[in-house]
C-alpha cells in the first residue's frame, strides 16, 4: 500500500471496516437538517452524571449516550458520529441510486460511473455468475510461472492491477526537494494488519495466527485453487521479520533513501530493476527506497524461496485483495476473517451500504461532486475559514510566547505557520475520470479498473512538478489530516458538520468541538514528525539543538502518559506510536481554547446554558464527538497498529494537562484529570 505521511485526525472507529477498500473515514450529515438549538439543551440526557468529571471526564461527558448505545452488530464501534454518517450515507445512496437508474442518455459522464459501479456493486447474482472469471487470467500467470524471470514478469503485473505484493513502487514527493515527484519503493505484502502480528506471543496473538492459517486454506478451498497457508506464511514471516515497525515508520529521515537505479541494482541483484521499471513505464535514473532492509530480504527471497511457494503466495495475495468482490461465499469468509476475527464485527453491513462505501473509495472525487452541492452551502465553507484563521492567530501568538525556544527557532516556526495552505470542504478542480471505463458488468471487473486507473494516474506524476491541488482525503469524509510535504492542512466537507461544526451552534461548542480538530491539524506541523520538516515541505532541520533536546523533553512527557493507558490489563498504548496524535490533541484542545477566548474581546461574556458555563461547553463539546463504544478486538488492533489512541484516552489525556479544564469544573491537585506533572509543548 502507498505510504503516505498524512497526520489525520481520525475522530472514531465509528464504521464497520468492510470486505470494500477502505475509506479514510465514514462520511457525515448537514448540520442545516437538525433543530437549531442549544447543543447541551438537545443531548444532556447524553451525559452520566453520576460520574465524577474531575474523575474521569470522559464518562462524565459521554456515559449516558455510551450506556444507551451499544454496538450494533454489524459494526466495529459505534460512536456519537455513527448516526450522522449513516444519514450522510443514504444521502450518498441517494445520489447513486438516481445516477443507476437514470437513462443512459441524459446521464453525465460522471453519472454513467458512479451509477454503473454502484449498480455492479448491487448485483448479487451477477458476481455469483462470474465466478472467478475476472481474475482467471491472473491466476492461470501465477500458475505457469517457471522462472524467475517469469515470476518478476507476474510481480510486475499483480502491481499494475494494485496487488502491493511483496513490495510497492509508487510516487512521492521527495523529501528534500518538496517540488519534485520521484518514485519510492516500500515495504508491503503482509496479509495480516502489521508485522507484530506474526511475532507476539501472547495467547489472542497465537489464536489469531492459528485462525488466519485456517482462514487461508478455507480461501483456497472456496476459490477451488491451489494452496496451502504453510507456504504464505513462509513469505509473509519472512517479510514481518524484515519490515519496520509501526514506529518507526513514523521517522521521516531513515526512509529517505534516495539513490541511483544502479545502487538499487547492486542493494538487490535478484530483481532485474531496469527491466521492472521499463515494464511499469517509468523512464528514470533515481529512486528513493524507504526500508533498504526491507527490500534486500525480498531480493533474497526471490532468489531463494521455492517458485511453488511465490505461486502460492502471489496466488493468496491476489485473492485476498479482491475477495469482496468475488462470489458470496469467498466473500462471507474474507468478511469473517477480516471483520469479525480481527476486529469483532458480528455482521456484515447491508449490501448498499458496502457499495456506498466501495464507490466512495474507489471513485470518491467523482462521487463527491454531487455530495458537495446537497452538503456544503457556501456559507459553511465561510465559516469553516474564519474558525482557521482565529485559529492560525492563536497558534501564533502562543509560539511567540514559548520560554523555551530560541529566536532563530521561534522565527523559523513562524515562518512554517504562515505558510501553511489550507484546503476546506472539497477540491478546486475535480479529478478527471475521462480515462476509466466503468461497465455494467461484475464488479470485480469494475474494481479492477479502477485499482489501475489510480495506479497508472499515481506513477503518471513521476518526475514532474508536484500537484499542490491534490487531496487525499475525499469529500464526504469525516476526518482531517496534516500533510508535512505539502504543509497543508485539509478539511473535507464531510467533518464539517453536525455535531462537529453547525453555524447556527453555540461559539463555546464549536470551538471545542471542530476548533480543536483544527488546532489538532494545524499542530500537526509541530509534533515528533511535522517538525522534521519546513515551511516549503522539505525534510530538514530548523531547530537549535538545544531547542530540539527541549522540544523532544516535552514530547517524551506525552510519550510516558500514554505508556500508562491500558485498554486491558496486558494490553496498553504505545508512548512513541501515539506520539504524534496525542501532542496535536493537545496542541489542538489549547489552541482552540485561546482562539475562543480571543473571539469573545469586545463581545457580552456568553451566558450559562443548560447549566453549563461556557467554558465548560467548551470541554464538553470536545469531548462530545469522540463517544464511542467499540469491540475489545478492535481496540487491540488499534492498539497495536494505529498512531491514535483510543478515545477515552484523546479526552481524558490532554486534558488532564490543562490548568483551563481544571479551572473549568473547579478540578485539584490529586483529583485523577489533574496530572502532578502536566505535559505542554505548545
Amino acid at each position: 500500500m502507498k505510504r503516505l505521511l498524512l497526520s489525520t485526525l481520525l475522530l472514531s472507529a465509528c464504521t464497520a471496516a468492510t470486505t470494500t477498500p477502505p475509506a479514510a473515514a465514514p462520511p457525515a450529515t448537514t448540520a442545516a437538517a437538525q433543530p437549531v438549538v442549544s447543543t447541551l439543551e438537545f443531548d444532556r440526557a447524553n451525559l452520566d452524571t453520576t460520574a465524577n468529571a474531575c474523575n474521569d471526564f470522559y464518562q462524565y461527558a459521554n456515559g449516558g449516550w455510551l450506556a444507551k448505545n451499544p454496538i450494533p452488530p454489524q459494526y466495529t464501534a459505534w460512536g456519537m458520529m455513527s448516526s450522522v454518517s449513516e444519514d450522510n450515507r443514504r444521502v450518498l445512496r441517494e445520489i447513486l441510486e438516481a445516477a443507476a437508474q437514470k437513462p443512459a442518455s441524459s446521464r453525465t459522464a460522471v453519472e454513467q460511473k458512479i451509477g454503473d459501479f454502484y449498480s455492479s456493486c448491487m448485483n448479487e447474482q451477477q458476481i455469483d455468475a462470474a465466478g472467478l472469471a475476472p481474475i482467471q487470467p491472473e491466476l492461470d500467470r501465477i500458475a505457469a510461472i517457471a522462472s524467475r524471470a517469469d515470476l518478476q514478469n507476474e510481480i510486475v503485473r499483480l502491481h499494475n492491477i494494485g496487488v502491493a505484493a511483496p513490495f510497492v513502487v509508487h510516487a512521492t514527493q521527495d523529501a528534500k526537494n518538496s517540488t519534485e515527484t520521484i518514485a519510492e519503493v516500500s515495504q508491503a505484502g503482509l496479509g495480516l494488519p502489521d508485522r507484530d502480528y506474526y511475532f507476539r506471543t501472547d495467547d489472542k496473538s497465537k489464536k489469531v495466527r492459528e485462525e488466519y492459517v485456517a482462514h487461508i486454506n478455507k480461501m483456497f478451498e472456496l476459490a477451488k485453487v491451489p494452496g496451502d497457508a504453510d507456504a504464505v506464511m513462509r513469505i509473509e514471516n519472512a517479510l514481518a521479520n524484515a519490515s519496520f515497525t509501526a514506529v518507526q515508520l513514523r521517522d521521516p529521515q531513515t526512509q529517505y533513501n534516495r539513490m541511483p537505479v544502479s545502487q538499487l541494482t547492486t542493494l538487490a541483484p535478484s530483481l532485474v530493476w531496469d527491466q521492472y521499471l521499463a515494464q511499469r513505464g517509468l523512464s528514470i535514473d533515481s529512486i528513493n527506497v524507504a526500508q533498504p532492509s526491507f527490500v534486500k530480504e525480498v531480493d533474497h527471497l526471490i532468489a531463494t524461496a521455492p517458485l511453488s511457494d511465490w505461486q502460492t503466495y502471489l496466488r493468496w495475495q491476489l485473492l485476498t485483495d479482491v475477495a469482496g468482490t468475488l462470489p458470496t461465499p469467498i466473500a462471507d469468509e474474507n468478511f469473517r476473517f477480516r471483520n469479525t476475527v480481527l476486529l469483532g464485527q458480528k455482521k456484515q453491513q447491508d449490501r448498499w451500504q458496502r457499495c456506498v462505501a466501495r464507490v466512495n473509495a474507489q471513485v470518491g472525487e467523482a462521487l463527491g461532486q454531487a455530495y458537495v452541492d446537497r452538503k456544503f452551502p457556501p456559507e459553511a465553507k465561510k465559516r469553516a475559514m474564519e474558525l482557521v484563521d482565529n485559529l492560525v492567530v492563536a497558534l501564533r501568538e502562543n509560539i511567540g510566547q514559548l520560554d523555551w525556544m530560541s529566536s532563530s527557532t521561534r522565527a523559523n516556526a513562524l515562518a512554517k505557520l504562515n505558510a501553511f495552505r489550507r484546503k476546506i470542504g472539497y477540491p478546486d478542480t475535480w479529478r478527471d475520470y475521462s480515462k476509466l471505463t466503468i461497465v455494467n458488468g461484475p464488479l470485480a471487473t469494475n474494481t479492477l479498473a479502477a485499482t489501475q486507473f489510480e495506479v497508472q494516474r499515481d506513477l503518471a506524476k513521476i518526475g514532474k512538478p508536484v500537484d499542490l491541488t491534490e487531496w487525499y482525503m475525499t469529500p464526504p469524509t469525516i476526518n482531517a489530516y496534516y500533510n508535512p510535504p505539502y504543509n497543508e492542512i485539509v478539511f473535507p466537507a464531510g467533518i464539517l458538520q453536525w455535531p462537529m461544526f453547525d453555524i447556527h451552534q453555540d461559539d463555546a461548542f464549536n470551538y471545542g468541538a471542530v476548533g480543536s480538530v483544527i488546532g489538532h491539524e494545524l499542530t500537526h506541523g509541530f509534533d515528533d514528525e511535522g517538525s522534521q520538516y519546513d515551511a516549503k515541505g522539505n525534510l530538514a532541520n530548523w531547530w537549535t539543538e538545544e531547542d530540539k533536546k527541549n522540544f523532544e523533553a516535552r514530547a517524551e512527557c506525552i510519550v510516558n502518559q500514554f505508556e500508562g493507558y491500558y485498554i486491558e490489563p496486558e494490553t496498553h498504548h504505545t508512548g512513541k506510536l501515539v506520539a504524534g496524535e496525542s501532542i496535536a490533541d493537545l496542541g489542538g484542545a489549547i489552541i482552540a481554547y485561546k482562539a475562543w477566548q480571543k473571539s469573545l474581546v469586545g463581545k457580552p461574556k456568553p451566558q450559562t446554558i443548560g447549566g453549563f458555563t461556557p467554558e465548560q461547553r467548551f470541554f464538553l463539546g470536545f469531548a462530545r464527538a469522540r463517544a464511542t463504544n467499540m469491540t475489545i478486538e478492535s481496540a487491540r488492533n488499534r492498539v497495536l497498529t494505529d498512531p491514535h489512541p483510543i478515545n477515552k484516552f484523546r479526552v481524558n489525556g490532554p486534558l488532564s494537562n490543562m490548568p483551563q479544564f481544571a479551572s473549568a469544573f473547579q478540578c485539584h491537585t490529586g483529583d485523577p484529570m489533574v496530572r502532578a506533572t502536566q505535559c505542554a509543548i505548545w
